[in-house]
């Protein structure tokens, strides 16, 4: 369930664009005004309002945010501003491998055929490509040979099927000391412990099973402890305002989740998306 309030009656793309020209004009920017429109408009009316105001202004909405704003108000507008597909293909280009498996398992097939679109459009390249190219990297650069007494063509081979998750087998058949060549050949094949493995695994059935708790950890985890992290903070509030923040505002027992770890334009944007 989404978050963001929509106004009735919506105002017209034009008269928006209004209103953040104007908003963008005279001594300092008008981050409130920002706020008001792009905060409470949906993915369809942003991408509207953005074409608009090109057309008007024969100047991109985007560009215009990167120079008028800054800091985490601005990463977390802009984010906002960008079409979805765009914005994920961005995260999925930038991001640890984890939060490709976020993107990958909590988003609909539809959203996934956009993002890979978009991606291509942005890169000249497929997401696959550029994933797979990590891996095969991460596998050469690391890729040697130990002698040791223990089969190493079963602790490769099993390696291999520890990446495509099938576990289980290898585990309940194998005494501790070949399981442990098994893992050192893993990470000598994958770049990776086989620890962070289980770890992205975790990851993606935990999206696919209850995305909304999942989200509420990484809200959470973003804002436990000295400092918080922003990034996190706003990928999970900004991905998640028109999919089920309402759900996961529920898992995380809180009717605002920010007020407290975050200030200024940056709070505000982000309890707007709350709702």
């Amino acid at each position: 369930m989404a978050s963001i309030q929509i106004p009735d009656p919506l105002p017209s793309p034009t008269a928006d664009c209004e209103r953040l020209r104007k908003a963008f004009q005279g001594w300092g920017t008008d981050e409130e005004e920002i706020i008001k429109v792009l905060g409470h408009r949906n993915a369809d009316q942003r991408i509207k309002i953005s074409q608009t105001y090109k057309q008007l202004y024969n100047e991109s909405l985007i560009d215009r945010l990167q120079s008028e704003l800054s800091g985490d108000f601005r990463n977390a507008v802009i984010m906002w501003a960008l079409d979805p597909s765009e914005r994920d293909a961005k995260l999925a280009r930038e991001a640890l491998l984890s939060v490709i498996i976020e993107i990958a398992c909590s988003s609909s097939p539809h959203h996934l055929i956009a993002v890979r679109r978009a991606y291509c459009s942005l890169y000249n390249c497929s997401l696959e490509e550029d994933i797979l190219r990590k891996l095969l990297v991460s596998m050469v650069s690391s890729y040697r040979y130990d002698r040791e007494e223990v089969d190493e063509i079963i602790a490769k081979a099993e390696a291999d099927k520890l990446h495509d998750a099938i576990m289980l087998w290898i585990l309940s058949t194998r005494n501790k000391f070949q399981l442990k060549v098994t893992f050192n050949s893993y990470e000598k094949n994958y770049g990776k412990p086989i620890g962070q493995f289980a770890t992205l695994l975790r990851t993606a059935v935990w999206c696919i099973d209850s995305p909304e708790s999942y989200f509420a950890e990484v809200i959470r985890a973003s804002i436990v402890g000295f400092g918080t992290d922003e990034d996190s903070l706003t990928r999970a509030i900004v991905t998640r305002a028109e999919i089920d923040l309402e759900k996961v505002k529920k898992e995380y027992n809180k009717t605002s989740l920010v007020v407290d770890d975050t200030s200024g334009d940056y709070k505000n944007f982000l309890v707007t998306l709350i709702g």
